[in-house]
This record gives structure tokens, sequence and C-alpha cells, in this order.
């Protein structure tokens, strides 16, 4: 059977990422993205919260999390 290559960049998949689901922290908002969720950084891993703006600092729980970032709630 023949192998399939896979292209684009990878180098993301199999890393284990720096959140999960339910897990609470404490964050500062760094800026408003173009959907105007807030924008936080965890471990470098950006992480959108609605309902917030730029310059807060609030409690959030993480709600899903994909390849390159995640959402949360403010709690």
């Amino acid at each position: 059977m023949k192998e399939f290559r896979k292209f684009g960049n990878d180098r993301f998949d199999d890393k284990p990422k720096p959140v999960n689901v339910g897990e609470e922290y404490e964050v500062d908002i760094e800026s408003v993205g173009a959907k105007g969720d807030g924008i936080a950084r965890i471990k470098n891993f950006v992480t959108f919260v609605p309902n917030v703006n730029k310059g807060d600092h609030v409690k959030i729980r993480i709600t899903s999390v994909a390849r390159k970032f995640a959402f949360a709630e403010k709690i």
C-alpha cells in the first residue's frame, strides 16, 4: 500500500498542549482579536477569551483546545 505524505507544517501535531479543557488560569489580556475576543498567552499558547478588554486581568477556564490555540470563558 502506498504511504501518503502529509503536507504543511505539522510541528504542532505531536506536541502536548500546555493547556487542557477545564483548567483554570489567571491571565492578562494582551490584545483584542479581529472578532473581538481578548487574547491571552499561557506558556506562549494563544488563548481567546470573549467579553474582556485589553489590559484586563481575569480568571478563565479553558473550554476547547485546538492545534495552535485555545478558547476559554471568563469565570
